[in-house]
């Protein structure tokens, strides 16, 4: 969400910042719609102080026995007139909203420029892919091979895009998910967050999922939606607030269940565990100081980057280009994972930097402690990960040519010292 007054005084910047991401230029018509709405504003409020002067005048014409008809009817033709000026304003102001609230954010100086995901940068690797003496499989036989993964049954009670866990995989999502929020909470400083699971449009507004991607969200008919992400909840924490500088930065982590439509990817990942419309994931959220966001957006990727290495899972990281970045955000960067059983990466962590452009759709701001103007907060928000995916992972670079899957070693103490997953 931008400040109409800042498109007007920097029309050419903006302009540029959404050529960078494939949208034509849109700072005329909004400076043009602005322009129509401030004139029929200033002219509403002309209406207004000649009707209370002209209201004014009837009584004082009145108390002197004058004639005061014109005046009467001068009253009344600005009555109708002021109507129909509510009602343009009403209807600019609306139509300037709408097409405000669906301007994707100006990306970063430093995001390469791009189309698609082929223009993403790779910044680094970790780890070593491994290599096996047999042809490794994907994780849904895997699963369904230790009788503990169930797309079948899932599908019987929810249809497509569902799965049931048993057994050692159903502890080993929940260790996984443990270990995730142990780590951001001991040693990355998140605070954890139970959050609610169902939020109102006014908070998926804040975050800009509404109104541009409501096809992806599941709601309710108590004009509640499910939340697609964890980010939804924790970040609009500090929705409508002013909060005092020296409480920031503030960080929230938490273990949710995430519900998407999936409404775009008809055809894509339509068996296993990489697209469900119901998942598990843990999210990370800073809100912090202007100054602060580019160095957290580094800080929060590498917690990310924690989790993988403790787990020997062997990654990437990118900086998607203009092309592929998120509507809201100004930088991002995803973590995939190598899964041998693709034999590719695939994404499993993505962290961004929104810049103020989710704080001012929620009118969230900060106090300096030298200022008295208050000033817009920068939200950032990561996944640290996402848990099925990172069960994904699990299963296809620990699996064994007997279809056991070691268990890493830092989640054992989660499984009760077992340290191999094997058909019961």
């Amino acid at each position: 969400m931008f400040d109409i007054k800042a498109i007007r005084e920097n029309p050419e910047t903006f302009d540029l910042g959404w050529k960078r991401r494939g949208i034509a230029p849109q700072s005329a018509e909004l400076i043009a719609l602005d322009t129509s709405l401030r004139e029929k504003k200033t002219e509403l409020q002309d209406c207004q102080s000649r009707r209370n002067v002209a209201s004014k005048s009837i009584g004082q014409a009145k108390a002197k026995g004058e004639d005061a008809d014109g005046l009467i009817r001068e009253v009344a033709d600005l009555k109708k007139r002021m109507a129909e000026l509510e009602e343009d304003v009403r209807v600019l102001f609306d139509d300037l909203a709408q097409k405000m609230c669906r301007l994707d954010n100006i990306p970063a100086e430093d995001v390469p420029d791009g189309d698609s995901e082929e223009d993403n940068v790779e910044v680094r690797k970790w780890g070593t892919i491994p290599t096996f003496d047999f042809e490794p499989k994907q994780h849904f036989d895997l699963g369904e091979d230790l009788g503990q993964m169930d797309f079948e049954g899932a599908a019987r009670m929810s249809g497509a895009r569902f799965v049931i866990l048993r057994g050692d995989l159903a502890k080993l999502e929940r260790a996984l998910s443990s270990f995730m929020l142990d780590v951001h909470t001991t040693e990355f400083g998140y605070e954890e967050t139970s959050v609610p699971l169902l939020v109102r449009e006014h908070a998926l507004y804040g975050t800009s999922q509404l109104p541009k991607f409501k096809e992806d969200l599941f709601e309710a008919t108590t004009g509640h939606y499910m939340i697609p992400t964890g980010e939804v909840p924790l970040t609009n924490i500090v929705r409508e607030q002013i909060l005092e500088e020296n409480i920031l930065p503030l960080r929230f982590t938490t273990l949710s269940q995430c519900f998407r439509s999936e409404a775009g990817s008809a055809g894509r990942d339509t068996r296993g565990m990489i697209r469900l419309h119901q998942f598990n994931k843990v999210e990370m959220v800073s809100i912090v100081k202007p100054e602060q966001s580019h160095d957290e957006l580094e800080r929060m990727t590498g917690a990310a980057e924690q989790i993988l290495q403790r787990l020997e899972l062997p990654y990437r990281v990118l900086t998607l280009c203009t092309g592929d970045m998120g509507f809201a955000a100004q930088k991002t960067y995803d973590l995939e994972v190598w899964l041998p059983g693709q034999d590719m990466y695939r994404e499993i962590s993505s962290c961004s930097n929104t810049g103020d452009f989710q704080a001012r759709r929620m009118n969230t701001r900060y106090r300096p402690t030298d200022d008295k103007k208050t000033r817009f907060v920068h939200t950032l928000n990561g996944s640290g990960l996402a848990v099925g995916r990172t069960l994904v992972a699990v299963l296809e670079n620990y699996q064994q040519a007997d279809g056991s899957i070691i268990i890493p070693e830092v989640l054992r103490s989660y499984m009760a010292g077992k340290t191999r997953i094997e058909r019961p």
